[in-house]
C-alpha cells in the first residue's frame, strides 16, 4: 500500500511538472498580450498592472486577422481532405500486401518523413511558378498533403492492421465487391484513425510557416502566420500586439483540441499494434 501511494504520488508530480511546462508558455502569452511594450521589456514574468484590450483589436486591425484566419482554415481543411482521400487507401493496400517489394514501399514512406522542407523548396518553387501555381491556396494544400501524407499513411496502416481479415473475407462471401469491402467495412473500423489524422494534419497545416510565406505572397490570400509575422517592425516592434496576435491565433487550434481531445488521444492508442 505504501509502496502503491508513493507510486501514485510520484505519478500525480510528474503530471503536474509536464502540466505546468505545457501551460506556462500559453500563460505568459496571454499575461503579456495585456501589457504594454514598456511593461513587457521590464519584467515579463510580472503581472499587468492595467489590462490593454486595445492590443487584440489593434492586432485583428493591423495584420487583418479576419480574413487570414479563413485562409488558414481553408488550407487547413484541403490539406485535410486530400491526405484522409489519398492516405487511406494507400494505408489499407500497404496492410493487406506481403512480400519485399511492399516492405520497400512502407520502408519509402516511412524515410520521407525525416526529409526536410529546404531541400526541395527551390525546385519546388521553379516548378510551380512555370505552372502559374504561385499564390494560389489549393496549390499549397497540395504541397501539404505531399509533406503530411507519408506520416498519414504509416499512422493509417496501424489501424488497417488491427482489421481482422476475417471480416473481409465474410464480406466477399456475402457478395461484397472489394469498394464496397472497403467502404462498408474497413472505412468505419478506420474512423478512430481518420480523425487523428486530421487533428495532426490540420494543425501542422495551420501553423506552417516557410511553405505559406514562400507561396503565398499576395496580401489577399496570406495565412495567420504570415501575417503574424509581417506585425515585426525594422526598428520597433509592439510585443503587445504580437503577442496578442499570437493568442488570436492559438485560441481556435487550443479550443478544437480541447474540445476533440478525448477521440485524438483513444485513436492514438487504439491503432497502437504490432505491425
Amino acid at each position: 500500500m505504501i509502496g502503491d501511494r508513493w507510486s501514485r504520488t510520484f505519478s500525480l508530480g510528474l503530471i503536474g511538472v509536464a502540466s505546468f511546462s505545457s501551460l506556462l508558455p500559453i500563460v505568459l502569452a496571454v499575461m503579456n498580450a495585456l501589457k504594454t511594450t514598456v511593461e513587457i521589456g521590464s519584467n515579463p514574468l510580472a503581472l499587468p498592472t492595467q489590462l490593454h484590450w486595445e492590443n487584440f483589436s489593434s492586432a485583428w486591425r493591423n495584420a487583418q486577422l479576419g480574413p487570414s484566419l479563413l485562409h488558414s482554415a481553408e488550407v487547413a481543411a484541403l490539406t485535410i481532405l486530400m491526405v484522409c482521400i489519398t492516405a487511406t487507401p494507400c494505408a489499407y493496400v500497404l496492410a493487406r500486401q506481403k512480400g519485399k517489394f511492399w516492405r520497400f514501399i512502407t520502408f519509402y514512406f516511412m524515410a520521407t518523413i525525416t526529409v526536410p522542407v529546404q531541400l526541395y523548396l527551390y525546385p519546388l518553387y521553379f516548378i510551380f511558378a512555370k505552372l502559374g501555381l504561385v499564390n494560389s491556396i489549393p496549390a499549397v494544400a497540395l504541397i501539404y498533403t505531399a509533406m503530411f501524407s507519408p506520416f498519414a499513411i504509416f499512422l493509417l496502416r496501424t489501424y488497417a492492421l488491427a482489421i481482422p481479415v476475417a471480416l473481409e473475407e465474410a464480406a466477399q462471401v456475402d457478395g461484397a465487391r472489394p469498394w464496397q469491402t472497403f467502404w462498408y467495412v474497413i472505412l468505419p473500423m478506420m474512423r478512430p484513425g481518420l480523425l487523428t489524422v486530421a487533428i495532426i494534419v490540420g494543425l501542422n497545416a495551420w501553423n506552417e510557416f516557410v511553405i505559406a510565406v514562400t507561396f503565398l505572397q499576395n496580401d489577399s490570400n496570406v495565412t495567420a502566420i504570415v501575417r503574424f509575422y509581417n506585425l515585426t517592425g525594422q526598428y520597433s516592434t509592439d510585443w503587445g500586439e504580437m503577442l496578442a496576435a499570437a493568442v488570436t491565433i492559438v485560441l481556435p487550434v487550443v479550443a478544437i483540441f480541447v474540445l476533440l481531445q478525448r477521440q485524438f488521444i483513444d485513436g492514438m492508442t487504439s491503432g497502437a499494434v504490432k505491425s
